[in-house]
């Protein structure tokens, strides 16, 4: 066998990450493959251990054979000492620190895992804390973390925190945390590239996130979320965004889930992604929104936005887009499908939420499928209403005659679904080109069974190369089986 230098390796099997079936087969090649694919293998566990009690019980006993002596002991004089005894009596010492390869640390997933041995017991919050020593120490190195709601334990605090938490590059948590957290990890964390907040609307004190995110030096993509409400905090979003102003030249992705109440947008020249999914109508904020240009924008998500505002934002993108999601049964669907054939030649995918008739937009949609020809992935989410069912004949028509060559992988979402008779028309009219990717998903199944044989039948022929039919969203993105 020829000897492959481990770098490479390692390289290898980072991209077969996903592939867990291949991984394990690495591990018994030799001891050069074992010990370069092990640390791959343990990145995130929360990834590959699968929700049954059984396999969380696992994992918990290899926590456990972790412990140092001192743990153990702290934990016996709990009154954990059976537990103890009975893995250490079980169970070999590991080969392997397999806890000094997780660098994605989920503290939720860790809670339930905790939980399926100790579930309303007691001496719980010490059995926690002598497993975080075992994560959180200066033999660690964490690049991801996520905190759940209502978390309270000072992880800045451990010996050996600001050694393994001075490389994270990632922090998902909730924005009403115990600000002393955030702000003990402002004073550690300076090297965070990607910070999720949710929960934004109900924090009253934000002086540990505001510390947190002006003391980055590489954040790149941020964030924002709350319910939509309108008791959300002017004073608060204020705040946060002037915050990240002073980020402007490096954040390239931003989600926030409100209208900005300041022209952050005006700043944030870099922005590759912008996805704005609010839920609320402050109309007063719109004019934040209004001729902001954005020259390098590649993605753009929005929701409820009124037609004219997203009509000039997508002209102001200057060509660039590649992604458009557009949630909302009020657009103007005509103008939306015209501006978007016309300033978007590189489009590659495509998310619409419609609630007119098809017929009243026919001629600019075959327009968008001429001019957008590199045009790969079509999602579009249909709201029927109770006077007018949507024309899905027109639609698949217009799809099989005018489809650009890259255009094959589809999603139609619908409340009501749609006629068998219409799905094999599009079919048959689908002949010669790229086999199809199809997702259907909708409340009320007709002929589902029907379905299933109309579709075999095609991919038997090949036609189809994968397809689902199911009741909810499926897969919410482009990333295909």
């Amino acid at each position: 066998m020829c000897y492959i230098n481990e770098d490479i390796l390692s390289i290898i099997f980072r991209k077969l990450n996903n592939d867990k079936i291949s991984l394990y087969s690495c591990l018994l090649v030799n001891k050069t493959w074992c010990m370069t694919a092990m640390p791959v293998l343990w990145r995130n566990p929360s990834e590959n251990i699968d929700s049954s009690l059984t396999a969380r019980k696992l994992l918990f006993n290899v926590i456990l054979l972790h412990l140092s002596e001192e743990s153990r002991d702290i934990l016996k004089n709990q009154g954990v000492n059976k537990l103890i005894n009975e893995v250490m009596n079980k169970y070999q010492r590991p080969l392997f620190d397999y806890l000094s390869f997780w660098k994605y640390l989920d503290l939720y997933f860790l809670e339930i895992v905790i939980s399926s041995k100790f579930d309303g017991q007691l001496n719980l919050p010490i059995i926690r804390n002598e497993i975080l020593k075992l994560f959180i120490n200066e033999n660690t190195n964490l690049m991801h973390l996520l905190i759940p709601q209502y978390f309270d334990y000072q992880l800045h605090l451990i010996p050996g925190a600001e050694y393994c938490l001075s490389r994270l590059d990632s922090l998902h948590c909730h924005a009403d945390l115990d600000q002393s957290i955030l702000e003990g990890f402002a004073r550690i964390c300076k090297l965070i590239k990607k910070l999720s907040l949710v929960n934004v609307n109900y924090c009253t004190n934000n002086s540990g996130i505001i510390k947190l995110i002006e003391e980055q030096k590489k954040l790149n993509d941020v964030s924002f979320d709350d319910d939509g409400v309108e008791h959300g905090s002017f004073y608060v979003r204020k705040s946060f965004e002037e915050s990240l102003m002073k980020h402007s030249d490096f954040v390239q992705y931003l989600r926030i889930s409100w209208i900005p109440v300041t022209r952050i947008l005006s700043c944030l020249v870099n922005l590759i992604s912008l996805n704005i999914a609010q839920i609320e109508s402050n109309m007063a904020c719109w004019i934040n929104i209004e001729n902001v240009t954005f020259p390098l924008l590649k993605i753009l998500k929005v929701h409820q936005f009124p037609s004219d505002i997203l009509v000039n934002l997508i002209k102001n993108t200057k060509g660039g887009l590649s992604e458009i999601c557009i949630c909302y049964d009020g657009i103007d669907s005509e103008s939306i499908f015209q501006v978007i054939g016309q300033s978007c030649p590189n489009l590659i995918y495509l998310e619409l939420s419609l609630y007119d008739n098809i017929n009243s937009f026919i001629p600019v949609f075959e327009s968008l499928l001429i001019n957008c020809q590199f045009l790969s992935g079509f999602i579009i989410d249909v709201e029927d209403n109770y006077f007018s069912e949507f024309n899905w004949c027109e639609l698949f028509i217009v799809l099989a005659k005018s489809s650009p060559i890259n255009l094959f992988k589809f999603k139609f979402y619908s409340k009501w679904g749609f006629k068998l008779e219409d799905m094999e028309l599009f079919l048959k009219s689908w002949e010669g080109k790229n086999p199809l990717l199809i997702e259907m998903s909708f409340c009320v199944v007709r002929d589902e069974d029907k379905f299933e044989d109309l579709l075999k039948y095609f991919m038997e022929k090949g036609m189809i190369e994968y397809y689902s039919i199911g009741g909810g969203r499926i897969n919410e993105n482009f990333e295909w089986i």
